[in-house]
């Protein structure tokens, strides 16, 4: 069975720097930034073309700045995983 597509949404608002997303993604489509900081002043990942939607970044992430949804055209859809609190990341910033 074939994955069904994927779109990924970063909290980056929420991230503190920890990397643990860019080392566990098998792609490595994940980088951190090197100049830019958000409010918090912590670098964020940022997700380059290439992401295979295997959700490792969502499942390791300590901060739930991740969300994967599948699903309709281009991924957008159904959510399969992030913040298991319910609230939502809002969108890739």
């Amino acid at each position: 069975m074939a994955r069904v597509p994927a779109t990924v949404t970063i909290d980056t608002e929420t991230c503190k720097g920890c990397v643990l997303c860019v080392d566990v993604c098998p792609p490595r489509v994940l980088v951190m930034t090197t100049a830019e900081v958000n409010a918090k002043g912590y670098r964020y990942p940022v997700l380059l073309d290439g992401c295979t939607g295997c959700e490792l970044c969502a499942k390791i992430c300590p901060d739930f700045c991740f969300e994967v949804y599948r699903g309709g055209p281009g991924g957008a859809g159904v959510e399969m995983q992030g913040d298991p609190r319910g609230a939502g990341a809002g969108g890739v910033r």
